[in-house]
C-alpha cells in the first residue's frame, strides 16, 4: 500500500518515505504493546511479518532510501532491518519515532484503541488512562523531521515508526487538527507513505 502526501512547503530539503513496522505479535496477540519496558525486547515481527517485509523489499517500488532511521522497538528494527539490508544501510535508532505511550491501557486487548480514539476527537490535550497527548506525539515526530530537514538535503530518509504516530503526524503536515487524526485513512502494517518531492 502506497500513499503520497504533497508537503506543505516548497521548501523541503528530503524525502520522506514514513513507514509503518510489518505486521507484529502484538497485532497476532491484539494486545497494546507502548512502553518502552515491553516493546524494546519484545512483540516483534509475527512470522506473517516476516513474509510482509520479504515481498515488500523483494518489491521495493518507492524512491531508493539513502538512510533508515527506527524507533527502537523491537519490531520497528526489525522492519527497518529488512529495509537496509536490501539497500546496504546501516539503520539508527530515534526513540521520538516511538509508539504512542497507552498509559494505563498497556497490555490490554487492542479493543481499548476506539475509546481513546473517541477522546482524541475531542481533546487533542487529553490525557485519560495516561495515554500520551496528541500534540506530544506530533511534537516529537515533527522534531525528526524537523532535525534531518537541517542536517542534510537531497537525501531520501525512510522513517519506521508505529501507526498512531505516523497517523497523527500526517494529520498535521496535512494542515488539519489533530483531533481528526482517525480520518486519516487506516495505515496498514508494512504500508508506507511518501512525503515530499
Amino acid at each position: 500500500m502506497s500513499n503520497t502526501l504533497q508537503p506543505l512547503s516548497d521548501h523541503w530539503r528530503n524525502r520522506y518515505l514514513l513507514m509503518r513496522h510489518g505486521h507484529s505479535q502484538a497485532n497476532q496477540q491484539g494486545v497494546i504493546v507502548s512502553s518502552p519496558e515491553r516493546g524494546i525486547e519484545r512483540f516483534g515481527l509475527s512470522e506473517h511479518g516476516e513474509q510482509q517485509l520479504a515481498q515488500l523489499v523483494a518489491d521495493w517500488q518507492w524512491p531508493v532510501p539513502t538512510r533508515v532511521v527506527h524507533s527502537d522497538f523491537l519490531r520497528t528494527r526489525q522492519t527497518a532491518a529488512h529495509v537496509a539490508a536490501r539497500f546496504g544501510l546501516v539503520p539508527s535508532v530515534d526513540t521520538r519515532l516511538r509508539e504512542r505511550n497507552f498509559g494505563e491501557l498497556e497490555g490490554q486487548g487492542d479493543d481499548h484503541y476506539p475509546s481513546v480514539w473517541a477522546l482524541d476527537a475531542e481533546d487533542a490535550e487529553h490525557r485519560h488512562y495516561q495515554v500520551e497527548a496528541l500534540s506530544g506525539v506530533v511534537s516529537r515526530m515533527q522534531a525528526v523531521i524537523a532535525e534531518w530537514e537541517q542536517q542534510v538535503s537531497g537525501e531520501t530518509i525512510l522513517l519506521v515508526s508505529h501507526g498512531d504516530p505516523l497517523q497523527i503526524l500526517l494529520t498535521a503536515l496535512a494542515n488539519k487538527p489533530l483531533t481528526q487524526h482517525r480520518e486519516q485513512p487506516a495505515l496498514l502494517p508494512a504500508s508506507i507513505t511518501q512525503v515530499g518531492d
